[in-house]
């Protein structure tokens, strides 16, 4: 995906002398600065639930990596339980 950011001259010459030091393209080193920035907020907020959000998250994350078209039967799940 691609989106326009306006930087200013200053920051932008900056951008440039570290790209140079890191070996890296100034929009590899905008996009590694965004995908740090948004992990780094992602874990303060993590941090800053509840146990029982956090146990919430854990499951709905869970669920989005379930296959949906594998399917269960009623006596596979009885048969688990012990009934």
């Amino acid at each position: 995906m691609r989106k326009l950011i306006d930087i200013d001259e200053n920051t932008l010459t900056k951008l440039k002398v570290i790209s140079i030091f890191e070996k890296t393209s100034v929009k590899g080193l905008i996009e590694n600065a965004v995908q740090t920035y948004v992990k780094n907020r992602q874990t303060s907020q993590f941090n800053n639930l509840s146990d029982e959000e956090k146990e919430d998250v854990g499951l709905m994350m869970l669920m989005q990596e379930a296959d949906r078209n594998d399917k269960v039967s009623e006596e596979e799940i009885f048969k688990i339980l012990g009934r």
